[in-house]
């Protein structure tokens, strides 16, 4: 596959201080995008550090006010946006009946609030261009639950990613701009540290988690891929699929 999908781009990615997020804004630098990365507090990352090719910016990406910082931030330093990456993201475990208004109000405000504000401001600037590719980060358990998992609320949030890029992709034919979505299973990050690895595992097709090297070739693979609008690549070794028992 052609990775070669810089061009001088410029890039938006948030909940890029760790995770997910830090691997994807790692390897778009290394593939000559220019990026903006937010999360609340990105400057304070040991991880990423400013430079021409990198603008941080701290925030709390649900709040509408944050979404214009991060925007305004791609538009006045590199001119245009190509790729938005919707990586922000919490995951709130508890039995059904145990989440309290607040898990809520936090849940809605980062998973979901949190890719709608910087989304609209996006694509005002897209639609300038006539061009652009927004990809959001869901999971494969809005597909496929496990049997036990105290998942509801994480799928309430996630389960809307795939539906508003759907959405956005028939909206914004006109303007060239196009949306996709990622969903991977059990991802080999610190999320999981405090989990049992081999359990994880079990509950995969294939006996191990996924790497963020895989969700960063699914993006480039999108990136490079012109035709491909309003899809999901699951990846987790067909998980979504059913139970391999």
């Amino acid at each position: 596959m052609n990775t070669n999908t810089n061009n001088n781009q410029v890039a938006i990615v948030t909940g890029a201080s760790s995770g997910i997020g830090l691997g994807i804004t790692r390897a778009l630098i290394q593939h000559g995008y220019r990026v903006v990365a937010n999360s609340r507090n990105i400057s304070k990352s040991k991880e990423l550090k400013p430079s021409s090719d990198l603008i941080i910016v701290d925030g709390d990406i649900g709040k509408m006010e944050s979404a214009i910082k991060v925007a305004d931030a791609a538009i006045k330093n590199f001119d245009h946006i190509d790729l938005l990456v919707n990586n922000a993201g919490i995951y709130i475990t508890k039995p059904f009946t145990d989440y309290a208004p607040a898990d809520f109000d936090l849940m809605i405000g980062t998973n979901v609030a949190g890719y709608f504000f910087i989304t609209q401001r996006v694509v005002a600037q897209m639609r300038k261009q006539k061009s652009g590719h927004i990809v959001g980060i869901s999971t494969v358990l809005v597909d496929q639950p496990l049997a036990g998992a105290t998942v509801a609320l994480p799928v309430i949030t996630k389960s809307t990613i795939p539906a508003f890029h759907r959405a956005l992709t028939m909206e914004l034919l006109a303007d060239g701009i196009r949306a996709n979505t990622i969903s991977p299973g059990a991802v080999d990050t610190s999320m999981h540290t405090s989990d049992d690895y081999e359990v994880l595992k079990t509950r995969q097709p294939f006996p191990r988690l996924v790497q963020i090297s895989e969700i960063v070739d699914a993006l480039l693979y999108l990136q490079s891929a012109p035709m491909v609008n309003g899809e999901n690549i699951r990846i987790d070794g067909g998980a979504h699929a059913g139970a391999k028992w």
